[in-house]
């Protein structure tokens, strides 16, 4: 049997056809990538309890609007988005299920945010504030390139095969204190690109978008992760 992979989704007003109403929602290419890598994907409705993790082989956590900052104690700044509260609940619910089952997780941009605030870090509310926002985003729904580095012997380095190279932004936020993760890659401009969990298999948040490219192999290593993960141990 192909991994069963678990992808957060978005609650957001969508039209289609003679309908204008909130729909669950994820862009495709995360799908396919999972499909690509192996995996057959389940798309996760805001609100899913955790118990759901208990079908699953393995997380996803999707990129979308900005975490809310009173999840970590912060007032929002002016640029933050409007909260989306069933989604911040959600899943850092099942991020820290994940964890307590011992499942592989990959964090996707926000999908890295909410790992490190569920693990007790904060973020940057807006870069351009602090003088680094147009390496990652020149404007919303855009993607920007930008060069990364990864501790050597890290989890990312050893998928990706290098200490460096070209990854896509688009985002206006990021990790400032990862928390209990380890910070093991950065931007060019010393933006957190990177966090893993060193006491676990498979547990790590990128902020760029490999869904969006056609370099697949975080995926393929999730997948990979998940099959051995759920195989009987000798």
């Amino acid at each position: 049997m192909r991994p069963v992979i678990g992808i957060s989704s978005y609650l957001e007003p969508a039209r289609w056809g003679a309908w204008d109403t909130p729909a669950v929602l994820i862009h495709e290419q995360y799908v396919a990538a999972v499909r690509e890598a192996g995996g057959t994907p389940v798309v996760l409705p805001p609100g899913e309890d955790a118990e759901v993790l208990d079908r699953l082989d393995a997380l996803i956590l999707t990129g979308g609007a900005d975490v809310d900052p009173a999840t970590y104690g912060a007032e929002a700044h002016p640029t933050t988005d409007v909260p989306r509260t069933s989604r911040d609940g959600s899943e850092a619910a099942l991020y820290r299920g994940a964890r307590e089952r011992g499942l592989p997780v990959l964090g996707i941009c926000r999908g890295l945010q909410v790992m490190a605030v569920a693990s007790g870090g904060t973020l940057n509310q807006d870069l351009p504030s602090i003088g680094t926002g147009r390496l990652h985003r020149e404007a919303p729904g855009t993607f920007t390139e930008h060069g990364a580095t990864f501790e050597a012997g890290s989890l990312v380095a050893g998928v990706l095969g290098t200490t460096s190279t070209t990854v896509n932004s688009s985002h206006h936020q990021s990790v400032a204190q990862a928390g209990s993760l380890s910070v093991t890659g950065w931007a060019e401009d010393g933006t957190i690109e990177v966090c893993e969990d060193r006491t676990a298999p498979f547990v790590v948040g990128v902020q760029w978008h490999p869904e969006m490219t056609a370099d697949h192999r975080l995926f393929h290593a999730l997948v990979a992760a998940a099959a051995l993960a759920r195989t009987p141990q000798a």
